[in-house]
């Protein structure tokens, strides 16, 4: 694929990838960047290389965009964020988690419009399980406290991702992530001791980083813990 972000003018430098940094963004506050593909943008939000290695971005798609056919080496892991996401194989309508292992190859493409939370290239390599929750009508489960309830989209060795849902007013007790935390915000206001963060806001918090979460309007989060 050209970089067409050298040509540009883009800075092609890696972004965010020390992980032993913590790192907040509120990406509702950020401009949206072109991509190699016409209709298709995004906002980077960690990166290896200007157009390869590990990325985490959320992305957008007008109306009637596609993305040429191409192969993720080490893999694909999609949150639809709105609208419906497509290729060849099905639909994905918001709420729908997806993972593709590596060597899977499609060619995207998105009719009506849609955004997602994408990373890409951070499977293990003996992690080949395709995953495709629709989770809107997936079983929600208790949590560790009283108003939370947790949905496990998927599990490898350590890493863990899941969707978590706080009701109004829960606190969590404090505790330390040996392996990391990552958290994306989907709905209402997650908050610690160290800040407050809105929909649209991305956490990185590096391995054995310790907090004390709470919420005072209640919040839904997409976390994966254990892969830093």
């Amino acid at each position: 694929m050209e970089n067409s972000s050298a040509k540009n003018g883009e800075n092609t430098e890696p972004l965010n990838m020390d992980r032993s940094l913590r790192v907040a963004v509120e990406t509702t506050a950020m401009s949206w960047e072109k991509s190699p593909a016409r209709g298709v943008w995004r906002k980077k939000l960690e990166r290896e290389a200007a157009e390869s290695g590990q990325v985490t971005s959320v992305v957008r798609y007008d109306p009637g965009s596609n993305f040429s056919a191409h192969t993720h080496p080490a893999g694909e892991e999609v949150f639809v964020l709105r609208g419906v996401f497509e290729d060849e194989h099905d639909r994905y309508p918001a709420g729908t988690y997806i993972r593709n292992p590596p060597g899977t190859r499609h060619a995207p493409l998105c009719s009506d419009g849609c955004e997602l939370f994408v990373k890409l290239h951070m499977f293990d390599p003996q992690d080949l399980e395709h995953v495709c929750i629709d989770t809107e009508s997936a079983e929600w489960l208790p949590g560790l406290v009283d108003g939370l309830t947790v949905m496990p989209l998927h599990s490898f060795e350590t890493e863990h991702t899941a969707l978590v849902r706080w009701a109004p007013g829960t606190r969590f007790k404090p505790h330390t992530h040996p392996g990391g935390e990552e958290i994306f915000v989907l709905s209402g206001v997650f908050e610690d001791e160290q800040g407050t963060y809105p929909a649209g806001t991305w956490l990185r918090n590096p391995s054995y980083s310790r907090h004390l979460p709470f919420t005072r309007e209640g919040c839904t989060i997409l976390v994966k813990t254990g892969h830093l």
